[in-house]
């Protein structure tokens, strides 16, 4: 492991550390009070942790604030460019609301967090300047049992990369949501919306640069809210659309998809599942004037 504080400030790059929430006072304190305590006052790594609050009806908010997160809403961020949903959005708002060269990610449910959820991501970053993305696996319990989590990942995700995205078939978490980024990457990227978001960006940053850009770090087992399975068709539909698109499958471009299937009562229900995707950030002219930033072919 190379010496994480050195190689920042050799680098002399600066890293955010970004939490998109909603309604998630339970862990959110815990995370950030994590991060301030070990990377920012005992080693000085961490630049900023900011909290990007999505709508949260609880104490989300304030429970970050107290532990000295920056705290934002979403909906307070580039307005001119009109309302947005989705995790997907509240990534791509945050580009333009984080200050650091390297943007990482973390959920705000981890019931398990710790430091290294952070260090062992942004270590490939430090260590190789050709590594543009970090992205983490781990071990998933589920109901009590030491595996059986990421059931949309075995049944969606990893079908889809095997048959449409065969470089990329290696990737052991492709839907984990602790990732880090050069901004000078994810800037380029389009962000899709809603639960697409993760898979899109791992297939758009292998298509610009390559597959040995992507790095992959072992963050342990990691211990989170699991969905029950009638809530996962809708992240699998967006998930299917996201790839469909990204291989060229996906001729209408419809902004929502249709999912049509049985409710508990035996009656048919159509849900609908946000596709739309935000355009790359640096096509936005006030994040090009706030990071002094030119537009380029």
């Amino acid at each position: 492991m190379i010496d994480l504080l050195e190689a920042r400030l050799r680098s002399g790059l600066s890293i955010s550390v970004c939490l998109p929430a909603r309604n998630e006072e339970a862990t959110i304190g815990h995370i950030v009070g994590t991060i301030r305590r070990e990377l920012i006052e005992a080693m000085p790594l961490i630049t900023e942790v900011v909290v990007i609050d999505d709508a949260s009806t609880d104490a989300t908010a304030a429970a970050a604030k107290d532990e000295g997160a920056t705290v934002i809403s979403e909906a307070s961020i580039l307005t001119s460019q009109g309302s947005g949903r989705g995790k997907g959005n509240a990534l791509w708002k945050s580009l333009y609301a984080c200050q650091g060269d390297i943007i990482c990610w973390v959920d705000a449910d981890i019931r398990n967090f710790g430091s290294h959820f952070v260090t062992r991501l942004v270590e490939p970053l430090l260590a190789d300047h050709n590594t543009m993305y970090s992205k983490a696996f781990y071990r998933r319990p589920l109901h009590g049992e030491p595996t059986g989590g990421g059931r949309v990942t075995e049944l969606m995700a990893r079908p889809l990369l095997s048959q449409l995205f065969p470089a990329l078939s290696d990737i052991i978490q492709p839907l984990s949501g602790e990732y880090a980024g050069r901004r000078d990457a994810l800037e380029k990227l389009p962000f899709v919306q809603g639960w697409g978001v993760e898979f899109g960006l791992l297939v758009d940053i292998c298509e610009q640069f390559g597959r040995g850009s992507i790095a992959q770090a072992d963050l342990g087992v990691r211990v989170h809210r699991n969905r029950p399975i009638n809530e996962l068709g809708a992240p699998a539909m967006a998930i299917l659309v996201t790839a469909l698109r990204r291989a060229g499958l996906d001729p209408f471009g419809a902004e929502a998809a249709q999912l049509i299937r049985f409710n508990d009562a035996a009656e048919i229900e159509q849900i609908s599942v946000a596709t739309t995707e935000r355009p790359p950030m640096i096509s936005i002219a006030a994040y090009r004037a706030k990071f002094n930033k030119e537009l380029t072919a």
